[in-house]
């Protein structure tokens, strides 16, 4: 075991990939010399050389479309877009083509096709910078959508990712890059997308959250049991697919739920197992389920940037307010 931060246990779990196997590949903007923009893939090139570690041009559709086709041909490419709102420019060829590979080639061709980016606000970053659209991928049939929020958690997701036989988006919150270290083992290990873990047992309330929020619910649950209120946090780790059977056996034994993300407030993940919720166990909740998210608004730049996040404050008084209800 080694104390690591989420950049270093990234780092270490794409070298642990990329010795194992020499069909996996690392491209991006800036990802060989330099070693990332936040440096999760430093020392990477000067292993395994600019035919395995390549650096791309500034160009995300190029990056997505040259990674599908070397993915279809055999490889395992890890691609990075340097911040998450810099994809939307390799949005159709994720949709039209990674997504699709399978079903149009009738299970002839799959896509292994890893995309690392780093995603939400919290670091006072540019426009661009701080983007929480991972909904935008969870609504696309085909795509898998990961976003751990501790560093043992990045290390063995990014290694399921990596074998997994079909295209996942892995986002990286940029607030958890050095928030906090951890003991992470040294050895392989991967952690199976599509399963939640549960970061605090609870009696009262469920809390369900991922990536950069999970702290932050972590923070109220605290300070809700010096009110007698136990709150039982869930982090989803995968959004597509979704750990609704976790999500559902917590709300059994607490009987109320709210869901905590950064990204907007409609339309999004919280709004997705709220309606499934409603439509299953709607007779086992003792009070509606609360969503505490962004604004339905870009994100603003930094002097706002508190006012739009939620926090431990704000999501300890919606779950006060929920357990009065």
């Amino acid at each position: 075991m080694t104390l690591m931060n989420m950049i270093q246990a990234l780092n270490a779990g794409l070298f642990g990939a990329m010795q194992a196997d020499d069909s996996v590949l690392v491209l991006g903007e800036d990802v060989g010399l330099n070693g990332g923009v936040f440096r999760v893939t430093e020392g990477l090139q000067k292993k395994f050389g600019p035919d395995r570690v390549i650096d791309t041009p500034l160009a995300e559709s190029a990056i997505v479309g040259a990674s599908i086709g070397l993915a279809i041909k055999g490889f395992r490419p890890v691609a990075e877009i340097q911040f998450s709102g810099f994809a939307y420019s390799a949005f159709e060829q994720l949709v039209s083509h990674a997504a699709r590979i399978r079903n149009r080639s009738r299970g002839k061709f799959s896509c292994p096709l890893v995309v690392r980016s780093p995603c939400s606000g919290g670091v006072r970053a540019l426009e661009h910078h701080s983007e929480s659209m991972e909904a935008l991928f969870c609504h696309v049939p085909g795509l898998k959508v990961v976003m751990p929020s501790t560093p043992s958690d990045a290390k063995g997701l990014l290694a399921s990712a990596i074998i997994d036989p079909d295209p996942v988006l892995f986002f990286e919150p940029l607030k958890l890059y050095r928030l906090k270290k951890e003991e992470v083992s040294e050895d392989h290990y991967e952690i199976p997308i599509g399963k939640a873990r549960l970061v605090r047992p609870g009696k009262h309330v469920t809390v369900v959250s991922y990536g950069s929020m999970v702290p932050e619910c972590e923070k109220a649950a605290l300070a809700l049991s010096e009110k007698g209120i136990e709150t039982e946090v869930l982090d989803l780790r995968s959004l597509s697919p979704l750990d609704f059977a976790a999500v559902q056996e917590s709300v059994k034994h607490t009987n109320r739920l709210a869901i905590v993300h950064e990204a907007p407030y409609s339309f999004g993940v919280g709004a997705e197992i709220a309606a499934r919720i409603a439509e299953r166990n709607v007779l086992e909740l003792d009070a509606p389920v609360v969503r505490i998210a962004g604004l339905d608004a870009p994100m603003p730049l930094s002097k706002l940037e508190e006012a739009y996040l939620p926090n431990a404050n704000r999501i300890a008084f919606e779950i006060e307010k929920l357990m009065n209800f």
